[in-house]
């Protein structure tokens, strides 16, 4: 045996690991962090929603352990990224979607948004957008049934009553009536009206299981932060490129566009600033890169909901950026000392 002295031992330049971030530990603190979030969704859609959010969860993992099979390799439930896909699935879907349309969702979401590009860390678009994204082009009035919070029964959701399905004619998420507001002269001021700023913050609104509350997302979203599971780079890239827009858009027509804190605080923009553009699988390496990258999702979702007649730009938004991630690396892609950029 070699016996060494303390003179042998020497200690490196910080700075220092002190504790390794696992998948798991990741994930976890991910769920934990839509906590708040899924309180809401239960307080507001009651049992029908809780039980959606269990049958996707439920879904994508016997979905990845059945891809798993067949590929004959290990079983990667117990990283949970499975169930943090069906979480973040389920919060993004509309409360009255019928169970076996989310587990259609749920499927197509790991097997073709993850276990088809190899699994976690080898997909190239967030997996819970691909499964929004198929349900939206499959099953498109299902997608834009909306409920009214805290109306609802204990076994089925009411759906909000109206004359269309269509969201964008039954009016009944505050993006479908700012969408009415840009068409009327003074849609700005009945939007005012209708959709009070402290009802969206608190989550009284139609609209996606977990997108409803700003202030339970932001709970969140500063318990990934404070936990260092997410950086602020892309939540505050996109949150302040889509006020930006907003706001010159509320400046040069005040009486046609709602003001930018309605656009912040509503829809899936704050459920998707911290939880959804984040995955550090689908996202940039360096800071410029994310900054980059949070600043194509807030600009092209606002595109979408100002100049489109879709209300929400932000699933395709991000899965644009996604598609673009590697260019973004590339550019923005670190110089060693001495190097030569790789361009």
């Amino acid at each position: 045996m070699i016996e060494s002295t303390p003179q042998d031992i020497s200690i490196a330049f910080a700075p220092h690991v002190r504790k390794a971030l696992s998948t798991q530990r990741i994930m976890l603190d991910v769920v934990l962090g839509l906590v708040p979030a899924l309180v809401v969704a239960g307080l507001f859609f009651r049992l029908y929603g809780l039980l959606l959010i269990g049958v996707c969860v439920a879904a994508c993992v016997a979905t990845e352990s059945v891809c798993n099979l067949i590929r004959k390799r290990p079983s990667s439930v117990w990283d949970f990224s499975a169930v943090v896909t069906g979480v973040i699935l389920a919060l993004s879907l509309p409360p009255a979607l019928p169970l076996w349309t989310a587990v259609i969702g749920a499927v197509f979401a790991i097997a073709v948004g993850k276990m088809v590009f190899g699994g976690l860390g080898a997909n190239i678009f967030n997996p819970a957008m691909i499964g929004r994204a198929f349900l939206t082009a499959s099953f498109g009035i299902l997608m834009t049934t909306w409920t009214v919070p805290a109306t609802i029964d204990a076994a089925r959701p009411a759906v909000a009553p109206t004359n269309d399905i269509q969201d964008i004619r039954t009016q009944a998420t505050p993006l479908a009536w700012s969408k009415v507001a840009i068409k009327d002269s003074n849609g700005a001021r009945i939007y005012n009206e209708r959709h009070p700023l402290l009802r969206g913050l608190f989550g009284e609104e139609a609209g996606s299981l977990g997108e409803t509350s700003a202030v339970a997302l932001l709970l969140g979203g500063l318990y990934l932060v404070m936990r260092k599971i997410i950086t602020l780079h892309i939540p505050l890239a996109v949150l302040l490129s889509a006020f930006v827009f907003a706001a010159i858009a509320y400046l040069v027509d005040p009486d046609k566009y709602v003001p930018p804190f309605y656009h912040v605080t509503s829809g899936a923009l704050l459920l998707g600033a911290f939880f959804i553009a984040t995955d550090p699988v689908t996202a940039p390496l360096t800071v410029r890169g994310q900054w980059l990258f949070g600043i194509l999702i807030g600009g092209f979702t606002m595109l979408v909901r100002l100049v489109g007649e879709y209300p929400e730009g932000f699933m395709y938004a991000v899965l644009l950026a996604n598609g673009v991630r590697p260019l973004i690396d590339r550019l923005f892609q670190p110089v060693p000392m001495g190097g030569v950029p790789n361009v």
